[in-house]
């Protein structure tokens, strides 16, 4: 069974979200999400509109994963990927490069944002 990993704080989810985590699973068989927990959203100085346990039941609900897990530093990404048997590590292509050290480890894909739609837009916007 090949595993993919994906890590995001997937609030206020949208059709850019959907699509990232639909190409993700077509990337294996198994789909690994990893949300921020409200402590890790503080550190990082984000704020989300819902709360962690709120986040993890909406991805939760998503046909396209399979597992969610918490991520609670920056650094617990090695630790994931040998934890859960990780063979692909994906991640927005705003990120490309940022991961390049975990190929030592397993597969790194940038996939392109979905044009048109994000978070930061949709909070714009209410404003």
């Amino acid at each position: 069974m090949k595993k993919v990993i994906t890590y995001g704080t997937f609030d206020l989810l949208h059709w850019g979200h959907i699509h990232l985590l639909k190409r993700a699973k077509a990337l294996g068989d198994y789909l690994v999400v990893a949300i921020s927990s409200d402590e890790f959203n503080r550190i990082k100085h984000k704020e989300a509109y819902h709360s962690y346990e709120h986040r993890k039941l909406i991805i939760e609900a998503i046909r396209y994963v399979d597992e969610v897990i918490p991520e609670h530093n920056w650094e617990q990404k090695i630790e994931d990927i040998k934890k859960h048997n990780i063979d692909v590590f994906v991640m927005g292509d705003d990120w490309e490069g940022e991961f390049d050290f975990l190929k030592e480890l397993c597969e790194v894909v940038y996939l392109p944002r979905t044009e048109g739609i994000s978070t930061s837009q949709i909070k714009d916007e209410l404003k």
